[in-house]
């Protein structure tokens, strides 16, 4: 899917977004499903799935849909897709359905989080304050070394991206977008220095 909506002007680093005190977040409970459901039709372009699909991701892995309130009123939210190392070779070589992904390229519990990609945003007003709260909720030891992916399908999607230290990558999977963790970074090649090329197979190895 994809990012939406609302300006966010200032850039920040991902994981260097600000805590807002104004906006809290928090994993969605299971009667939420159906009244983010309805938010991402309304304001993500080109979604298909419905508050049962949705549900069924919601209770494989609870931790993948997050809400953003603000004095108790539902301001948007945020919805992940927790890769594994299969998913997350499907997703670079464009062989993962992402409209509706099947759970065999999702990280079980108990498994290692390969990738994070960032299903959707939907978020109405002072709700886009909450990626800071979200970004940290990444942060935690089961997702930090998991680099983020998206695809904006909004000019508005494409500027938070660019906002946050998205970049486009290089992928047969069609514009797709990669935040590299900062403890992931390279120090910058000094002038001269030779790049190998790679497949997109072992690309993110």
């Amino acid at each position: 899917m994809s990012m939406e909506r609302g300006s966010f002007a200032a850039r920040h680093d991902f994981d260097a977004l600000p805590l807002s005190p104004e906006v809290d977040v928090r994993c969605a409970h299971f009667s939420e499903i159906g009244a983010l459901s309805d938010m991402a039709h309304r304001l993500v372009p080109g979604v298909q799935i419905g508050a049962v699909e949705l549900a069924r991701y919601f209770a494989f892995d609870p931790q993948s849909i997050l809400t953003f309130t603000r004095n108790g009123t539902l301001l948007g939210g945020m919805a992940f897709l927790f890769l594994s190392d299969r998913g997350h070779d499907a997703l670079l070589l464009d062989d993962i359905c992402l409209t509706a992904p099947d759970t065999r390229h999702l990280a079980a519990a108990n498994e290692e989080v390969s990738a994070i990609y960032i299903w959707a945003i939907a978020a109405t007003g002072r709700g886009i304050a909450g990626l800071g709260k979200a970004a940290a909720h990444l942060r935690q030891i089961r997702f930090r070394d998991a680099d983020c992916y998206a695809q904006p399908s909004t000019v508005a999607g494409r500027e938070i991206m660019k906002a946050t230290g998205f970049e486009p990558i290089a992928s047969f999977q069609p514009d797709l977008w990669c935040y590299e963790r900062p403890w992931h970074r390279q120090p910058m090649r000094m002038p001269g220095a030779i790049i190998q090329a790679r497949s997109f197979s072992d690309a993110r190895h």
